[in-house]
């Protein structure tokens, strides 16, 4: 998921995105604990996606809605 199209969330789909990439991560862990998973690849994509969100809602919180 890019920045920007992070940036045209609105702040209710923002946590509503972290909770989710934030599961997705548990379970890719949980996975790679147990040796069944597929991509090792996907857990860094996650966590760099849970990042982007993390700093456009610090953005948001710092500069207002305009920015």
């Amino acid at each position: 998921m890019k920045a920007s199209e992070i940036r045209k969330l609105s702040a209710k789909e923002l946590d509503a995105k972290l909770l989710e990439l934030k599961d997705e991560l548990f379970k890719l862990r949980f996975q790679q604990a147990i040796n069944q998973l597929d991509n090792p690849m996907r857990i860094n994509a996650v966590k760099k996606d849970i990042a982007r969100i993390k700093t456009v809602q610090r953005d948001i919180e710092l500069h207002g809605a305009q920015s």
